[in-house]
């Protein structure tokens, strides 16, 4: 296989109602309007809101008329939630080739669109459940977003009196598998796209008295792309999120998606004040964290009583940098 993956290029979401959905995540997010597709550019089946923050593209899809299956029995079995996770490549025949080969299931096989603004290869290959990954490659094309998308019509004005959150670039994009099938999904990648594992930990690491994981990070050759597959550790006092994920969405499918910030601290504010809502800490965490950095090679530079207040988590080891995040919903 000769071609290359460049990085994600966008996140497709199948949903009841798209325009809504793109406008909530302007609203609370802190995303722009920028491209769209539907009955005024010609779409009688489909309509797509893309909404953009720095280098994050969502996708947000509805169906126009009723009697659409493929949509409709997503929603029916899983009701609003991600359809595609789409890498932009270099070589999009290549790879579909190579999959081929190795016995993937290709939903789309490699085509052309084109507009005034140039011409993408793209194809559409299955992964876990019922999502899919499309491979774009754009190397000549210079238009806003894919050929049929016009500029959003929707204005930012209102958005934009807002306070910023800096969001820059989707970080990884998980996915939850039933017991027992994150082997299998991790293979699948290993096989079909040539990605290699770049880091793995099991539920004697993440775990609590009531619920525990397994999971392996998949990455592209360049290590450009995080895929990071989980699956729940049965025998706890509950079920496991990761299975209560899997038996609430009704099958494997991406859970979350990390997206990168290079001020937390702001973004997390920012956030709060455009109404989103964030799970709660504890405060013993916070105080073990204080504990634990006593004795560690490491020293966290923001102040840990705004990392508290605002209910951001640490992440670290002796051995690496921390790594500030924060569980939102």
């Amino acid at each position: 296989m000769s071609g290359k993956f460049v990085a994600f290029d966008h996140v497709r979401f199948y949903v009841g109602n798209a325009k809504q959905a793109a406008y909530w995540y302007c609203a609370n997010f802190g995303f722009k309007p920028f491209a769209y597709r539907g009955l005024e550019t010609g779409s009688r089946q489909i309509t797509s809101h893309a909404i953009r923050q720095d280098k994050i593209v969502f996708v947000f899809e509805s169906a126009l008329l009723p009697g659409n299956k493929e949509l409709g029995e997503h929603l029916v079995q899983h009701g609003d939630g991600v359809k595609d996770v789409a890498f932009e490549v270099d070589d999009v025949s290549s790879i579909v080739e190579f999959a081929k080969k190795e016995g993937a299931k290709v939903v789309r096989d490699v085509m052309e669109e084109s507009d005034e603004n140039g011409t993408i290869k793209f194809a559409s290959i299955q992964t876990y459940g019922d999502t899919i990954h499309t491979l774009i490659e754009r190397k000549t094309y210079k238009g806003l977003f894919l050929p049929g998308f016009k500029k959003h019509p929707m204005s930012d004005t209102f958005f934009s009196t807002l306070p910023n959150v800096g969001l820059n670039f989707l970080d990884h994009c998980v996915g939850n598998q039933p017991v027992n099938e994150m082997e299998p999904a991790v293979q699948w990648y290993e096989k079909m796209l040539k990605f290699h594992r770049f880091w793995s930990v099991d539920d004697s690491i993440i775990h609590t008295e009531y619920s525990a994981l397994s999971s392996i990070v998949m990455t592209n050759p360049e290590e450009t792309i995080k895929m990071p597959i989980n699956e729940p550790a049965v025998g706890k006092k509950a079920v496991s999120q990761i299975q209560e994920y899997v038996d609430y969405y009704g099958g494997a499918g991406v859970q979350h998606i990390a997206l990168n910030t290079k001020d937390i601290i702001s973004a997390i504010k920012a956030l709060r004040t455009r109404g989103m809502e964030f799970l709660t800490i504890p405060r013993n965490y916070y105080d073990n964290l204080r504990e634990r950095l006593k004795d560690a090679k490491i020293s966290v530079k923001e102040d840990l009583d705004i990392l508290q207040e605002l209910h951001i988590l640490v992440d670290f080891d002796d051995d690496a940098m921390p790594r500030s995040s924060n569980s939102f919903h």
